[in-house]
């Protein structure tokens, strides 16, 4: 690496010109400049704007299976279904019969369809029974169109589904490894229809950030337009910007693959702890930091015994037995004195002094919450 002049006269006179300290000056120099930056791909950090994927469901039945599909007293749908399917290919079955299947299930089937798909190419289906069927291992799926949200087909869903579970019941005792009402076909839908999905058709490309941040759409903006030339793009948002597009389709796959990898820096995120109500999960980013604080916390326990006391008459008296309950109420607090917490400048003192409290993590969100309520806890607080 060339070091420029006018630099290794600084460094030189800040080692008071004294030539044995020059070596280690350059050494920290070095050292400086080969920190690895914190820089991800635009690609990581933002989508385009059009791109994307799009959700597909239909509603099918799945034959074969050996036994253990719905029980049609119980689901109905599946033999108006089944009876529709087979009206459509010439089979007429008698009003009031009463068919009792035990291989078909009513499923339902969902896809995703991914961004400049194509007629005639595969996609990957999911399977779920929606009746009340014991299992769909080795269940055919038959034709079934899958729709979009306006209501178009854009794909049709066939074949067989292998589960990799197993399972078996018998005397009420019933043994289940892994889901054996769902699974996925591969490849296992035609795509019909394809959406479209404009490229700067208009001579414009919106990018969208992933998360809003106005420093990071800047740092974006300007690691395009030092890539790209300048005026190239304008952040419109905290979240968008638009990018000047070239004119010809087939110029802007090239562009698009430059600008997905060019590499930017983004702002340190904002300081946000996360607690997750139902199983007490706490987890908060490098940013938060706390202040000086007091703390006591403590745990109150009442554990009720209640025991059947029983009284006999005595002999020839007459009297019946009497069964009474007897109620033992223990009432403990477990608590600690007032505690210092005292604040700290990165993640590592915050957890220390959080540790210190001894509280287990269903304590530790009453007392984050009420830290954040007095002001000691500067982050932003999410309950999920």
């Amino acid at each position: 690496m060339q070091i420029p002049q006018q630099l290794l006269i600084q460094i030189t006179a800040l080692a008071g010109f004294r030539p044995r300290l020059i070596p280690l000056a350059l050494l920290a120099l070095l050292a400086f400049t080969a920190l690895p930056s914190q820089a991800e791909r635009l690609k990581d950090l933002a989508s385009i704007q059009g791109v994307r994927d799009n959700p597909l469901i239909g509603y099918g039945l799945m034959v074969g299976l050996d036994g253990s599909g719905d029980q049609t007293q119980q689901t109905p749908f599946t033999t108006q279904s089944l009876n529709n399917m087979l009206g459509q290919l010439g089979v007429t079955v008698p009003p009031g019969t009463n068919m009792q299947l035990k291989n078909v299930a009513a499923v339902m089937v969902t896809a995703v369809l991914p961004p400049f798909v194509r007629p005639g190419q595969n996609i990957d289906i999911t399977v779920s029974s929606m009746g009340n069927a014991k299992s769909l291992r080795g269940g055919t799926l038959l034709m079934t169109p899958l729709k979009g949200s306006d209501g178009q087909v854009y794909a049709l869903a066939q074949g067989n589904m292998v589960i990799g579970g197993a399972g078996a019941s018998a005397g009420g005792t019933q043994v289940k490894i892994n889901q054996l009402l769902s699974g996925r076909i591969p490849a296992g839908a035609i795509v019909e229809r394809a959406v479209e999905s404009p490229l700067g058709g208009d001579g414009t490309l919106l990018l969208e950030m992933n998360t809003s941040d106005f420093g990071t759409v800047q740092k974006a903006v300007d690691a395009i337009n030092r890539n790209l030339g300048t005026g190239t793009a304008t952040a419109l948002d905290a979240r968008v910007i638009q990018v000047t597009a070239p004119s010809r389709p087939e110029e802007r796959v090239s562009f698009l693959a430059r600008i997905q990898n060019i590499d930017v820096a983004p702002e340190q995120a904002i300081a946000k702890v996360v607690i997750n109500a139902r199983t007490g999960s706490v987890v908060m980013n490098q940013a938060v930091r706390i202040q000086d604080c007091a703390v006591a916390h403590g745990n109150l326990t009442v554990v009720i015994n209640t025991e059947p006391v029983i009284s006999q008459p005595g002999p020839f008296s007459g009297g019946s037995t009497v069964v009474a309950q007897r109620s033992q109420i223990e009432l403990s607090r477990a608590g600690s004195a007032l505690q210092v917490v005292r604040g700290g400048a990165s993640l590592a003192d915050v957890i220390k002094g959080l540790n210190s409290l001894g509280a287990n993590p269903q304590d530790l969100v009453s007392i984050l919450q009420a830290m954040k309520a007095v002001g000691a806890l500067r982050a932003e607080l999410e309950i999920i």
